[in-house]
């Protein structure tokens, strides 16, 4: 209940829902009002997840990779900041409400750019296992477990 509450005072910290030199901060709407995206974001990511994962459903409004393509800003340099990074629109709230999602493990943290369509990390991808990053078989169980479980 205290995180709930925590995230709707949050309106109170900040005078924009977006960070400023995003895509988000020249759009007039998100996918839903900024008060409901405050409290259900992540309800609408697991339910993503488990349609995307589970029964093979690719939904746009909801998806993680389009929450990150809107709201991941840039630098002087014009080179996309990791939305995760001090201050940037994910870490400032999750920071607030002492929260540690586990998306980021696997999925990129800045806006997929060529053919990195499904939001995966390709950095270090390991052919054997596919689209993971580096990952070892054994950690890829247990993802999955933890996964399941939620």
């Amino acid at each position: 209940m205290g995180g709930a509450i925590a995230l709707l005072s949050m309106g109170a910290q900040s005078e924009s829902a977006v960070t400023q030199g995003s895509r988000a901060a020249t759009m007039d709407a998100c996918v839903a009002p900024t008060a409901e995206m405050r409290r259900n974001h992540m309800d609408y990511l697991k339910h993503d997840r488990v349609q995307s994962v589970r029964e093979g459903v690719r939904d746009t409004k909801n998806s993680l990779v389009g929450c990150v393509d809107c709201h991941a800003s840039k630098d002087d340099s014009g080179n996309y900041k990791s939305i995760v990074a001090e201050g940037e629109f994910c870490q400032s709230c999750h920071s607030y409400v002492a929260v540690q999602p586990a998306c980021f493990q696997c999925h990129r943290k800045t806006p997929h750019q060529g053919h990195a369509a499904l939001g995966m990390n390709q950095d270090a991808a390991e052919p054997a296992l596919g689209l993971l990053p580096g990952i070892s078989r054994s950690d890829l169980s247990e993802l999955h477990a933890n996964v399941m479980e939620h």
